[in-house]
């Protein structure tokens, strides 16, 4: 397991600090610094790394891994997962799938996130 390069959590930052962490650690793997296979640190070792309870950097993983970013394997650890190639097909319905995830944490049902989308494009150029 190769060193994660710098990552930092800003307290005086106002998004939580899991959030922080996890998309640092988003894009690294999206832009391809951290690699599929690569293990990341262990939890414990992370949030010592970082002054963060050891909770917050544990629902940054979960965080990573419902988006599927980052597989866990009890024994394994967390390791990259193979994550699409920006500009393939499959990273459009990879983005898509990622906020179908998401949408449904908040509660939304079938039809407003379908609604939500559609006001979205038309929101757009």
């Amino acid at each position: 397991m190769n060193p994660l390069p710098a990552i930092e959590v800003r307290p005086s930052d106002p998004t939580p600090p899991y959030e922080q962490l996890r998309r640092q650690l988003a894009a690294l793997i999206r832009d391809g610094v951290v690699t599929a296979g690569e293990r990341l640190p262990p939890l414990r070792q992370l949030a010592g790394d970082l002054g963060l309870a050891v909770g917050t950097v544990a629902r940054t993983y979960r965080e990573l891994e419902a988006a599927g970013l980052v597989e866990s394997r009890r024994g394994r650890g967390t390791r990259v997962a193979d994550v699409p190639v920006p500009g393939e097909p499959s990273s459009l319905r990879h983005a898509a799938e990622e906020f179908v995830r998401r949408a449904r944490a908040t509660g939304a049902g079938h039809g407003a996130i379908l609604t939500a989308v559609r006001e979205a494009l038309d929101g757009l150029p």
